[in-house]
C-alpha cells in the first residue's frame, strides 16, 4: 500500500540537500473501443483503456493481456510479461470494438451508466453506478479504493467485469483526484465519511434497483470500508489483500518481509524490525520527534549487510536522510495517514458479513498477523469469511519470479473475481470452487 508521502519524500529531501510529476493519461472509460462481450460460450470479455493509451483484455477468470493493432493484425501481450498471448482476438473500428475472442464469436453487453456528482465530506465528488442488464434488483458494490492517487473512473477496471457478472458498481474519484474537487488525503475518517456519501448515492440512484449493498475496500480500502460502515449501513462487506493491523505494523512487516527475502537470518530481521520501530515513530509524529532512537540505530548497523534491504513502506526512505532534511521536508508531504490506526474496534462493531481475501505471498501487505487476527475474530464469533489465494502478490496477482527477486503479474488469480461476485449475489461460497483458494468460513452460532 504505497503511501504518497513516501513517493514524494525523496524528491523533496534530495531538493533540500541541494538547496512528482503527476502523470496524465486519456480516460480509459472513452477509450477507443472500449466495452465489454460476450462469448458464445457464455464468457464476459471487458475491454478497458490504460494509462498507456492501449486497451487491455480481461475475463472473470483473472487472465488479462495487453491489446496491440487491429482487425486482421490484432495482437496481445500475456498479463504484464510483454511475451505473446495465445489468445486469438479481432478488433474492429471504435464503435464495434471486439469481434471475436478465442475463436468466437461475441455480442457486446449493454450496462446501465449513471454519472453523478455528489457531496462528500464538505467536498464535490464525481460518481459513477453502472447497473447489470435488466431493471430487476442488483446486488451493489461500493468500491472504496486503495491509497493510489489517480482518477477511479478512468481507471477501475472492474467497471465490465462487475456488472456483466449481474453485480451493480460505484465507483467515484476521491477528494484530490480525477474529476472530484478538494485535496488528496489518506485520512482514514475522512475518507470513510466520503465513503458513507458514496454508499448513500448509490442508493439513491439505483431507487427500486438497488439489491443487497455492499462495501468493496481493496488495500488500503480495508482500513476505510469498516469505518465507512458506521456511517451507512450496508449488507456486506468485502475486503481484498488489507489489513487488520495498523500502517506502522504493515511497514515493520514488509521491512522484516524484505530482510528475510534477501537472506537473512533471525538476528537481522530483529534489527530490521527495530529500525523500522524507529523509524515509525519519527514518521507518526510528524517528524517531530523520535530521532534520537533512529539515529542511534542508523549510527550502530548502517554498515551491516542486511541494512540496504530494509526497506519497508518507509524504513528505508527515513533511515536515507538525516534528521535536518526529514524535519524540514517530511511534514510538506504528509497527508494525513493515521499511522496507529487500530482496526479492530471498528471490525468488532460489524454487525453484517464479511468476505476477506488475502494474497498468500504480498509483499506490500504481509498476510500473517492479519490472517492470525482474523481467526481470532471469527473463534469470537465475527461472521468474517477469510480466503487467501496462495503465490498471490498485492492486487491477487499470480506472478513470475526472477532470480533477483523481481516480479511480473501475469494474471489475477483464477476464482478471486468470481468468489467477490458470488458473495454480493448472496450466493454460498464452497471450498474448491475458486481456484486453489482456501477458505475459513465463520464460526456457526451456538
Amino acid at each position: 500500500m504505497k503511501n504518497a508521502l513516501l513517493r514524494g519524500l525523496s524528491l523533496a529531501c534530495a531538493l533540500t540537500l541541494a538547496g512528482g510529476a503527476a502523470a496524465s493519461a486519456a480516460s480509459a472509460d472513452k477509450a477507443c473501443g472500449a466495452g465489454v462481450w460476450r462469448t458464445a460460450d457464455g464468457r464476459a470479455v471487458s475491454l478497458w483503456g490504460t494509462t498507456s493509451g492501449k486497451l487491455r483484455w480481461r475475463t472473470m477468470d483473472g487472465r488479462s493481456a495487453l491489446i496491440t493493432g487491429t482487425g486482421a493484425e490484432t495482437r496481445a501481450t500475456r498479463g504484464w510479461t510483454g511475451e505473446p498471448d495465445p489468445t486469438p482476438l479481432a478488433l474492429g473500428d471504435c464503435a464495434q470494438g471486439l469481434t471475436s475472442f478465442d475463436g468466437q464469436p461475441v455480442e457486446r453487453v449493454e450496462l446501465e451508466i449513471i454519472e453523478t456528482r455528489f457531496q462528500g465530506a464538505g467536498e464535490a465528488l464525481a460518481g459513477r453506478l453502472i447497473l447489470p442488464p435488466g431493471d430487476g434488483p442488483a446486488p451493489i458494490l461500493v468500491e472504496v479504493h486503495g491509497s493510489g492517487d489517480y482518477s477511479a473512473l478512468d481507471f477501475n477496471a472492474m467497471q465490465h467485469l462487475d456488472p456483466a457478472a449481474g453485480v451493480g458498481l460505484f465507483v467515484y474519484d476521491k477528494r484530490g483526484t480525477g474529476a472530484s474537487t478538494g485535496t488528496y488525503t489518506q485520512d482514514f475518517a475522512v475518507l470513510a465519511a466520503d465513503a458513507a456519501a458514496a454508499v448513500r448515492e448509490a442508493r439513491r440512484l439505483a431507487g427500486n434497483r438497488a439489491g443487497r449493498v455492499g462495501l468493496r475496500g481493496l488495500s488500503q480500502g480495508g482500513w476505510v470500508a469498516p469505518l465507512a460502515a458506521a456511517q451507512a449501513p450496508v449488507d456486506f462487506i468485502i475486503v481484498g489483500y488489507g489489513l487488520a493491523v495498523s500502517p506502522l505494523e504493515e511497514n515493520r512487516a514488509q521491512t522484516v518481509l524484505g530482510v528475510a527475502e534477501a537472506g537473512f537470518d533471525a538476528e537481522a530481521q530483529r534489527k530490521a524490525g527495530l529500525l523500522a520501530d524507529a523509524a515509525g515513530e519519527v514518521i507518526a509524529s510528524g517528524f517531530r520527534s523520535g530521532f534520537a532512537e533512529l539515529n542511534a540505530l542508523k549510527r550502530q548497523w548502517r554498515r551491516e549487510p542486511w541494512f540496504p534491504h530494509a526497506k519497508g513502506e518507509f524504513t528505508g526512505e527515513i533511515a536515507r536522510y538525516p534528521e535536518a532534511a526529514l524535519r524540514l521536508a517530511g511534514p510538506k508531504r504528509d497527508k494525513g495517514t493515521p499511522w496507529r490506526h487500530d482496526p479492530l474496534p471498528p471490525l468488532r462493531a460489524l454487525d453484517v458479513p464479511v468476505l476477506w481475501i488475502l494474497a498468500g505471498a504480498d509483499r506490500d501487505a504481509p498476510p500473517e498477523a492479519t490472517r492470525a487476527l482474523l481467526s481470532a475474530l471469527q473463534v469470537e464469533g465475527e461472521a468474517i469469511t477469510l480466503a487467501e489465494f496462495p503465490d498471490t502478490d498485492h492486487g491477487m496477482a499470480e506472478f513470475v519470479q526472477a532470480p533477483d527477486g523481481t516480479r511480473t503479474n501475469i494474471r489475477q488469480a483464477e476464482g478471486y473475481y468470481a468468489m467477490m461476485s458470488d458473495f454480493a449475489l448472496g450466493r454460498s461460497l464452497e471450498q474448491g470452487r475458486y481456484g486453489r483458494a482456501a477458505i475459513a468460513f465463520p464460526r456457526a452460532a451456538p
